[in-house]
């Protein structure tokens, strides 16, 4: 479970994050989305403890993470935009330093890892060099070890970028799979159809500030029932221009 109680940040005289209020139930995948420069990834940071709140409360599995940040940290899986990773060491080391950091060693971490190796269809590549590892790869990589310490709920930012179709697809597979295991994801992206095809429920944050909330049905009944897509109402939403808009200006 992950809820957000009126976050704010601010940076000077700048609000990059205007009191956001939201909840991830165990077993929910929740899109998170909204245009660049809208406060999501400040959001998503600001969840995984990167980021201190200018006020507002963050609550990871029951956690408070301000007065409790290890519970809450420990019980989190973070897949971040950009990862990091240490691409001298082999797919199979670098998860095992992973799983240390978690207090999981020993069988118990070899296990693990060549469960996680398996889920994202990296095994063969178990000794291999991370340096050798197309994008798509690294970013399956740092899926397992979000997974790897078994986290009751986990936050994702840009999960697709990069990622081949065969890809995508296992991702989503893998997501459905998690969340069918009571696993809550905060899942944040672009591609409005993987989001209206995986989430249960949607927040749509622009200018600093949510605009919709709710179920898919709900965020798209905002069209007045003329779309069934969630890119119309997205657009209409932000401020986007549709194609009719599009059409005039040219």
């Amino acid at each position: 479970m992950i809820a957000l109680q009126n976050l704010v940040k601010q940076y000077g005289d700048f609000t990059a994050v205007d009191g956001v209020t939201l909840d991830v139930q165990p077993g929910e995948i929740h899109g998170f989305l909204g245009p660049n420069g809208a406060g999501k990834t400040t959001t998503l940071r600001m969840i995984a403890g990167l980021l201190e709140p200018t006020s507002g409360r963050i609550l990871v599995n029951g956690h408070d993470l301000a007065t409790h940040p290890v519970e809450a940290k420990t019980s989190l899986g973070f897949i971040p935009d950009r990862p990091y990773i240490y691409e001298k060491l082999t797919a199979g080391e670098f998860l095992r330093f992973h799983g240390g950091l978690y207090g999981i060693e020993g069988d118990a971490v070899t296990e693990r890892v060549h469960e996680m190796l398996d889920l994202f269809d990296l095994r063969r590549w178990e000794d291999e060099l991370v340096e050798s590892f197309s994008h798509g790869m690294k970013q399956r990589l740092v899926m397992s070890a979000a997974f790897l310490h078994r986290p009751r709920a986990v936050v994702v930012d840009e999960p697709m970028v990069g990622l081949d179709p065969r890809g995508a697809r296992l991702i989503k597979d893998v997501f459905r799979k998690m969340s069918e295991r009571g696993v809550a994801i905060l899942m944040s992206t672009h591609t409005l159809e993987v989001a209206q095809e995986l989430s249960d429920r949607i927040t749509i944050i622009n200018k600093s500030r949510i605009v919709a909330q709710g179920t898919v049905d709900e965020v798209l009944r905002l069209s007045g029932g003329e779309d069934d897509q969630l890119t119309s109402v997205f657009l209409r939403l932000t401020g986007g221009s549709g194609l009719q808009e599009i059409d005039e200006l040219l």
